[in-house]
């Protein structure tokens, strides 16, 4: 090991940003991630740091499969992702926890309560307990920076695959840090070769579980002792059992009951737990989203109260305020919130390539299954023409299940799948894959905006910005072909009927490319929507104006923000939002809308 000079300085930071500082001074060589929102600014702030790699993976299982490679080859390695990106890493995951590993290998799993930018919430711990590996939870972002790098030494010392674990609120949190900045470079060992470790066939896979089943003895023992879990003793009527975010919100609440801090969420220390719940009158647990820490008190014969006052929520987020109300504490006094505040619906921006392909597809009254990304908004108002949105890719696998069901038949209306490119390279490649494979026909979209639009405008394969160039500021605009995905190559190697690249900001290109596929029944068609995302292509032209309007009111049911209507019900265009995409030049069916030269 080689040590360089050290510093040591206070710095404001996010758990995001406290992580990667804690991941780089460990020495970690390697990260891999899937963007997904709490997660996302990890690795970016990673790959900004000298001496280590990183890379946007097209999914979560490849992320953890070249981590698992990375880790094996000597390499302390970071794998980063949101809570339903543990999902689709399950598969690697549970063989990983059998395998154990080489160097160093952090799981960094983001949850989401209360769903800010997620299609569920769970709570990744349950992985951890399922794999039977241990699972670290940081309260604030100086624990993050801690914890980031305990992580490692305890991947190393039990041989094992370690789950870093923050919600939402620890993520984009900044709180004050006192960095090192000392880095640890760990020279990788000479390879060998040990085939009965990471081979998985049946009966290498029940040995190694049998060492899972020693590491799980000896993990409780460290968790018994280990200070990452903390008894805070003070009015010992009211004990309270906790772990990350909720620690902070604990401690305003209920300012003077005892605390058990658990820094390790799995595997749970019984001694301390028993020994803390003998020395409080009463003994509670304050967790969100689920009750993984009561289930397993509970079965550990421990008696657990319920809170005075009524049950603390079972999802969303848990705040000071709840904990107040659940224990009968009084409110401190708080100003006001402001009255009269206009609403803010989601919506996309101003220009956004998405828009006209679904004002067609609500005109056509499309069933339309939806996918994850910004398209998702197609769901609202004034589009209101997606019918689902499950998971990634699920929308093109959802549209085949829909044609076996024979709904475009009874129904009289088109069924379409509606997919991001990004989502198409995550998941979608696969969905594509089986309809083709099993005969499917039907009308297949692809919005190809050029970006990972919902979660930053991170690269893709399809458009070939890697996490290195993202770092470097290249232009997503302005990428090689080579590097690039080439969509409609793809989809004709696959198999599919008919392929067809139309640009997503001229309507009537869109409108006759959807009329020719939904007619076409006998026929897969897929329909690349090509147009950069309004976040990376900021160019703008000239705003249009508008003469002899008849009031319809066509303009405004595309819902660019761009467009209202003044007191009289007479359409306006805000310049301060325009960018001259032209959209509402194409929609309007009297001509009264003009683009300036």
């Amino acid at each position: 090991m080689q040590q360089r000079e050290a510093f040591v300085s206070k710095q404001l930071l996010s758990g995001n940003e406290a992580i990667a500082q804690g991941a780089w001074e460990a020495g970690v060589a390697v990260g891999a991630a899937y963007p997904g929102t709490p997660s996302t600014e990890t690795l970016e702030n990673l790959v900004k740091k000298s001496d280590v790699y990183c890379e946007w993976a097209p999914n979560e299982k490849v992320a953890l499969e070249v981590g698992l490679g990375a880790s094996m080859g000597g390499a302390r390695t970071l794998v980063t992702m949101k809570h339903v990106g543990v999902n689709v890493a399950a598969d690697p995951f549970m063989s990983a926890a059998n395998t154990g590993v080489g160097a160093g290998l952090v799981l960094l799993a983001a949850d989401d309560p209360s769903c800010y930018s997620s299609q569920n919430e769970q709570d990744s711990r349950h992985y951890a307990a399922f794999g039977r590996i241990p699972c670290l939870d940081p309260a604030d972002s100086q624990e993050a920076y801690e914890f980031a790098q305990r992580a490692f030494e305890v991947s190393e010392q039990f041989d094992t695959i370690v789950m870093l674990h923050e919600t939402m609120r620890i993520a984009h949190t900044r709180t004050m840090v006192d960095v090192n900045g000392e880095r640890t470079v760990c020279e990788p060992d000479a390879y060998e070769s040990r085939p009965e470790k990471y081979v998985m066939m049946p009966a290498n896979a029940v040995r190694r579980t049998l060492v899972a089943n020693e590491r799980e003895d000896a993990l409780v023992a460290w968790a018994e002792e280990s200070d990452l879990n903390r008894e805070e003793m003070r009015d010992t009527q009211v004990g309270i059992i906790c772990a990350g975010a909720l620690y902070t919100h604990v401690r305003e609440a209920l300012p003077n009951a005892s605390v058990l801090k658990l820094g390790i969420s799995w595997p749970l220390p019984p001694a301390k737990i028993r020994s803390f719940a003998g020395k409080v009158d009463k003994l509670y647990v304050v967790e969100e989203a689920c009750t993984y820490f009561e289930t397993r008190v509970r079965a550990l014969g421990v008696d657990v109260s319920e809170p005075p006052a009524g049950r603390l929520p079972r999802s969303g987020e848990v705040t000071p305020a709840h904990i107040r109300a659940a224990f009968a504490i009084e409110e401190p006094a708080h100003l006001a919130p402001a009255e009269g505040l206009p609403p803010r619906p989601p919506a996309f921006c101003a220009g956004c390539p998405h828009r006209l392909v679904y004002c067609e597809l609500r005109r056509i009254k499309a069933i339309v299954t939806g996918d994850i990304g910004c398209y998702t908004l197609g769901a609202v108002a004034p589009y209101r023409s997606v019918d689902s949105v499950i998971d990634m890719g699920a929308s093109l696998s959802m549209a085949h299940g829909m044609e076996l069901a024979g709904v475009a038949e009874r129904s009289g209306r088109p069924v379409v799948g509606v997919i991001g490119d990004s989502t198409f390279a995550h998941s979608g490649i696969t969905s594509l894959l089986g309809t083709v494979y099993n005969g499917g026909k039907g009308t297949l979209c692809i919005l190809d905006n050029r970006t990972t639009a919902m979660t930053g405008t991170q690269g893709n394969p399809v458009n070939g910005v890697t996490l290195t160039d993202q770092a470097a500021r290249v232009n997503p605009l302005d990428v090689p072909a080579g590097k690039q995905l080439d969509l409609v190559a793809l989809c004709e190697a696959i198999g599919v009927d008919e392929v067809e690249q139309v640009d997503a900001q001229d309507l009537r290109a869109i409108r006759a490319a959807l009329k020719r596929a939904t007619k076409a029944t006998d026929k897969l068609s897929v329909i690349i929507f090509k147009s950069p995302c309004r976040l990376i292509d900021r160019s703008r032209k000239p705003m249009p104006t508008i003469h002899d309007c008849r009031r319809c009111g066509t303009c405004v049911r595309i819902g660019c923000p761009a467009l209202g209507k003044d007191e009289t019900g007479h359409p306006v265009i805000d310049p301060t939002q325009c960018i001259g995409c032209g959209q509402c030049v194409q929609s309007c069916p009297f001509g009264c809308i003009h683009e300036e030269d």
